[in-house]
């Protein structure tokens, strides 16, 4: 099954895919003792050069029609299409998301991802390290410079005891999401960035600041969720972080899972898989549009905290597991696929969607999906939840085709990820979504390096009212 899944991913190669995303600027051949500061400042210089050719050569050509449907996006308010979809608006290096083939770091594939990027000692998954190097410098970092990322991150965790007060005091009733958007929004006040401004800084030295405090924040994020879910689910006490584990395997310490080496490689993958998707998903434009303004990049990713919690993005991984459980209510364990499928109809005839399936771009079984499914047959084959989302796979696909409910209806990556963190038991839902922003934090934080080396402008696009877009045609007609 796990072969057949990766064959309907690979199925199709885009020309993105076969040109090959990732630029030759970007060799893999790095120097072995250079920090990822030490190699980003080298790649700096040549990446501006190479944008100003594409604007010199590309920059007065069409780049695609705009439609008045794009711009209102639904056709009815229980519709849940996507305003502007498919509309080219933004530069997002990190990541390219083709419809057919899936998400492609740097030019790679989850699957070449898993296979190229260093990993820890007796692991078989990728560590999140490397993926970071790889979305700010486009290349494959050795184990070497990896293992001195995730030494600098330990470096850097401990977070400032006023935020340790603020969190302290949320209640318990304030959601995990709430508490996570507050926490990182308050790291502003310690901003290499937005001190530099205040004294005067260059804008072509823009990126260094911004770069410390890319670093700091996602070295600060465990400590973060950490005390958030000890303090909402638990005694409230935390361990150290260790300066000689990677940022995975602290992070599960700090939930009380480090133990567990099968969990430490989940969030491996977990933090891999989330950490980017293209920048037109809402976390992804709200962190770069905030940035875009100058605001520090706590602010930035605070904002993008705020649109991952919505239930049309981050939290929709909570909604495919309540579906889940409240099928094995109804239907018990081991149900039949008759029973299966009169439970999908029902689902389906109510009014509402079949949670985890479907997606704005993609028009295939998402890979991130794969990647999980093949690290449940390996870890967990006989979970019985397990062992339901693949029956779901097997019978939904067809369903939403024959209703007409959906022109994808394949399983995006939600539909997975819920399952793999109850099997540890990791069973807190409404938690589930600050741990896909400590993954979304990689993908943010690259972009916003980038955008302050290039000299990315304020964001400004121009916005019509329904009057308007009436009379530009009336007065064509």
């Amino acid at each position: 099954m796990a072969a057949s899944l990766r064959s309907i991913v690979q199925a199709s190669r885009s020309p993105f895919a076969r040109a090959g995303i990732a630029s030759a600027r970007f060799s893999s051949t790095v120097p072995k003792q250079s920090t990822l500061k030490d190699r980003l400042a080298e790649l700096i210089p040549a990446e501006i050069e190479h944008v100003k050719q594409i604007r010199a050569q590309h920059g007065k050509k069409s780049f695609g029609p705009v439609l008045v449907d794009q711009l209102y996006g639904h056709v009815s308010p229980s519709s849940r299409l996507s305003s502007m979809r498919g509309l080219p608006a933004l530069i997002w290096d990190g990541s390219v998301l083709d419809a057919e083939e899936g998400i492609r770091f740097r030019g790679k594939s989850i699957p070449e991802c898993q296979e190229l990027l260093p990993k820890a000692p007796g692991g078989s998954e990728p560590l999140p390290e490397g993926l970071f190097w790889l979305l700010v410098t486009g290349e494959i970092p050795t184990q070497e410079q990896v293992t001195g990322l995730s030494r600098d991150w330990a470096a850097r965790a401990a977070i400032p005891e006023f935020v340790e007060e603020i969190l302290d005091r949320c209640p318990p009733t304030l959601h995990p999401m709430s508490q996570f958007s507050l926490a990182v929004t308050a790291l502003n006040h310690d901003s290499a960035f937005a001190k530099a401004y205040q004294d005067g800084i260059s804008k072509k030295d823009y990126w260094g600041p911004t770069f410390e405090d890319a670093m700091d924040l996602i070295a600060k994020l465990p400590n973060i969720a950490g005390r958030i879910y000890r303090n909402v689910f638990g005694d409230g006490k935390l361990p150290a972080i260790d300066l000689h584990k990677d940022y995975s395997h602290n992070l599960a310490t700090l939930f009380g899972f480090g133990e567990n080496e099968a969990f430490v490689e989940l969030l491996r993958l977990y933090i891999t898989i989330h950490s980017d998707h293209e920048g037109g998903n809402v976390s992804a434009h709200t962190g770069k549009l905030v940035g875009s303004a100058l605001s520090d990049p706590f602010l930035a990713f605070g904002a993008s905290l705020n649109g991952l919690a919505g239930p049309l993005h981050g939290l929709a991984n909570q909604e495919v597991l309540v579906w889940l459980r409240k099928m094995q209510e109804k239907i018990g364990e081991n149900a039949s696929d008759v029973a299966v499928k009169e439970y999908v109809w029902s689902t389906l005839k109510g009014g509402q969607v079949v949670p985890g399936y479907g997606h704005a771009v993609l028009r295939k079984t998402d890979p991130r999906y794969v990647a999980q499914r093949e690290f449940a047959l390996k870890h967990l084959p006989h979970d019985p939840l397990f062992r339901l989302v693949g029956q779901v796979y097997n019978i939904v696909p067809n369903i939403l085709l024959e209703a007409g409910k959906a022109k994808n209806p394949w399983p995006n990556v939600d539909a997975h990820s819920g399952v793999l963190l109850t099997h540890y038991g990791l069973t807190q839902m409404q938690f589930y979504t600050v741990l896909f922003g400590v993954s979304r934090a990689f993908g943010v934080a690259a972009q916003l390096i980038w955008d302050r080396a290039l000299g990315a402008p304020l964001e400004r696009p121009k916005s019509y009212s329904s009057a308007a877009i009436e009379k530009i045609f009336r007065d064509h007609e």
